[in-house]
C-alpha cells in the first residue's frame, strides 16, 4: 500500500553565514586564551569560546585591519576535548572562566601549547627551540580557590562579565573552595565596593576585605572576620594562616599568595626540582618574594628575600623567623644586587621587564628560576636574561587556574 507522501518536511537547512557570520576552522589557542582561525580573506579571527581543530561559525564583536575578536555562535566540528561547561553562571554570562568548555584533563595540554606557540614566534624565532616544554601538575579542577575577588550587585557578591566593567551577580562559584563558596552564597555586602574573600583553606580562618567600605557593613557567617579599606589604611592589621606542606604560613590582607595550597605546593615542587640541591655555601635570592614561600621550602641558608609589599615583607619576617633570612623591603628594580649563585624571580603578570632583568644578572647567579604567569611576558623576559648570558635549559608548565587561561611557568636558565 501506497503510504502517500510523507507528512514529515524536510529538516530546514542550515542558514547560510552572514559576512559578520562566517564559518572559520580554528588553528590553535593563543596568548591570552582565544582560539585563533582565518576567514577566507586570510584576516585573524581571535575567536571566544572555541577549541584547537575546530569548525565554527562566528558573530565578530570588533574589527580591525587586519583581525577581528568574535565569539561562537555555533560549533559545527567538535573537538574530542570539548565538554558542556558544568557551571550554570557561565551561561549566565560570567567572566570568571573562560575555559570550562574544555575537558580538565585536556587544560593542561592546551596551556602548555599556548606556551611553546609563543616561544616559537618570540622575536628571534628558533632560538628556543630546543628547550623541552613540560607539562606540570595541576590544581583540583573544581573548589581549588582560596581568594576571590569582586564586587557587589544588589547586595551579593558579583564577578564581572566577560570583558565588561558590568558586574553579576553570582549564587554561588564551582572553582571556589568551600569556605570562601559559602561566603559568596551567604555574605551581603554594601553595593559599589570591591570585595575580597580569603581563606586558609587548612586552618579554617577567613578573611573579607572591604577595599571601599567599612567592617560593619558587610553581613558574613559565623567565624568570618571583616576588615575594612578604612581600616587598613589607618593602620590596623589583618591576617589568616594557611598550611603549605606542613608549614604554617602568615599571610595578611593585603599580601598576595598562590590559588590555594595545593597549588602552592606544587609551585615549590617544581621550583625545587629546577633549583636541585643548595649546598652549605650556596646563596639564594628569592626576588618578588611575596610572604617568603620560596624561601621557607628551597634549604638555603641565609637566604636574601626582596619584596616591596609592606605587608608580605611583615609576614615574611614572621615566617622566616627561623631561617636567618635577610629581608629586604624594596622594589627588585631599586634594590642593590648582592653576589648569589641562585636567584628565584616570581615577578608580577608584566613580568621582570628590562630593569628586572639587570637586577638579576647583576647577582652573578650560575641558575635563574624564573616563574610567569603570562607567557608573552615570560619570553620577552627569556629573550633578554639570553641577551644577559643566560640560556634557558628547562620550563615547565603548570596548570594551577583550571578553567580559565592563565598559566604558571617554570622556567631554568644557567649562566652561560
Amino acid at each position: 500500500m501506497d503510504p502517500g507522501p510523507d507528512p514529515t518536511p524536510p529538516p530546514e537547512p542550515p542558514p547560510e553565514p552572514t559576512p559578520t557570520e562566517p564559518v572559520i576552522s580554528v588553528d590553535r589557542l593563543v596568548v591570552g586564551g582565544a582560539a585563533l582561525g582565518h576567514e577566507d580573506s586570510g584576516r585573524v579571527a581571535l575567536v571566544r569560546g572555541a577549541l584547537p581543530g575546530e569548525t565554527v561559525r562566528i558573530r565578530v564583536l570588533r574589527e580591525r585591519p587586519r583581525s577581528v575578536d568574535a565569539e561562537v555562535v555555533e560549533v559545527i566540528a567538535a573537538s574530542p576535548d570539548r565538554v558542556e561547561p558544568p557551571c550554570p553562571e557561565l551561561a549566565r554570562g560570567c567572566g570568571g572562566c573562560d575555559l570550562q568548555h574544555a575537558a580538565p584533563a585536556a587544560q593542561r595540554s592546551l596551556k602548555a601549547a599556548i606556551v611553546s606557540d609563543a616561544l616559537a614566534r618570540s622575536v628571534r624565532a628558533g632560538r628556543f627551540d630546543a628547550v623541552p616544554v613540560e607539562v606540570g601538575p595541576a590544581a583540583d579542577p573544581w573548589g581549588y580557590r582560596s581568594t576571590v575577588r569582586g564586587g557587589v550587585d544588589g547586595g551579593r557578591f558579583a564577578f564581572h562579565r566577560h570583558h565588561s566593567d558590568d558586574l553579576l551577580a553570582v549564587a554561588d562559584c564551582a572553582v571556589a573552595a568551600d569556605p570562601v563558596a559559602e561566603v559568596i552564597r551567604d555574605g551581603r555586602f554594601p553595593d559599589g565596593v570591591d570585595v575580597t574573600i580569603r581563606a586558609g583553606l587548612r586552618t579554617g580562618e577567613r578573611l573579607v576585605i572591604l577595599d571601599t567600605g567599612a567592617a560593619q557593613d558587610a553581613v558574613v557567617p559565623d567565624g568570618v572576620r571583616v576588615i575594612g579599606g578604612v581600616e587598613l589604611s589607618a593602620g590596623q592589621r589583618a591576617w589568616f594562616h594557611e598550611e603549605v606542606a606542613g608549614v604554617r604560613l602568615r599571610i595578611s590582607a593585603r599580601s598576595f599568595f598562590q590559588s590555594g595550597p595545593s597549588g602552592a605546593e606544587a609551585l615549590v615542587d617544581s621550583v625545587r626540582r629546577a633549583v636541585g640541591t643548595l649546598g652549605s655555601s650556596d646563596r639564594l635570592a628569592d626576588l618578588y618574594g611575596g610572604v617568603g614561600l620560596f624561601a621557607a621550602f628551597l634549604g638555603a641558608e641565609r637566604p636574601i628575600v626582596v619584596e616591596r609589599s609592606a605587608a608580605s615583607v611583615a609576614d615574611a619576617r614572621v615566617n622566616l623567623a627561623d631561617r636567618d633570612a635577610t629581608i629586604v623591603r624594596s622594589a627588585v628594580e631599586r634594590w642593590r644586587p648582592s653576589p648569589v649563585n641562585v636567584v628565584v624571580a616570581d615577578p608580577a603578570r608584566s613580568g621582570l621587564g628590562r630593569d628586572g632583568v639587570r637586577a638579576v644578572a647583576a647577582t652573578g647567579a650560575g641558575r635563574v628560576v624564573l616563574i610567569s604567569c603570562d607567557a608573552a611576558a615570560m619570553v620577552r623576559d627569556l629573550e633578554m636574561l639570553t641577551a644577559s648570558g643566560y640560556r634557558a635549559t628547562r620550563i615547565e608548565v603548570l596548570d594551577l587556574f583550571p578553567h580559565t587561561h592563565h598559566v604558571e611557568v617554570v622556567s631554568t636558565l644557567e649562566l652561560v
